[in-house]
């Protein structure tokens, strides 16, 4: 797979992903008045950067494997893999009937996340403008 290829590919995750947090977002505020209601995360980032890290890092000592049921030390990701996972978060608390939402961290979820669609729409349009300025000479 070529650069622009990959580059393109992960800002379509990532434009995805984008859009799978917005849903979950709205979803938190409209049930921010819902007793015992806990509010849901989208967790993606870490985990490709963990897939796309393994492509060049390898560790110094491989163990080695006498069997096909032991465990490897090491193994290759590959990030296409990689999905975005929604997580309820269980771990903190907003108000007495058990509910989690914040609003208004909810609601400065929603901006930082359009902000992010909107640089990753801004590189694919980049992306794209490279190649077609590249096809026109």
């Amino acid at each position: 797979m070529n650069s622009f290829s990959r580059t393109v590919d992960l800002l379509h995750r990532a434009m995805n992903t984008a859009n799978l947090r917005h849903s979950v977002y709205a979803d938190n505020l409209a049930n921010k008045d819902v007793p015992n209601f806990k509010r849901t995360e989208v967790n993606f980032e870490a985990s490709l950067k963990k897939a796309i890290l393994s492509d060049s890092y390898k560790p110094s000592l491989l163990m080695a494997r006498t069997d096909p049921r032991h465990v490897s030390n090491w193994t290759r990701l590959d990030y296409r893999d990689v999905q975005p996972r929604r997580v309820l978060d269980f771990t903190s608390s907003y108000n007495n009937d058990g509910n989690n939402v914040d609003p208004e961290a909810e609601i400065n979820n929603l901006l930082k996340n359009q902000m992010r669609y909107n640089l990753y729409a801004h590189s694919a349009a980049f992306e794209y403008g490279q190649v077609n300025l590249v096809l026109r000479s």
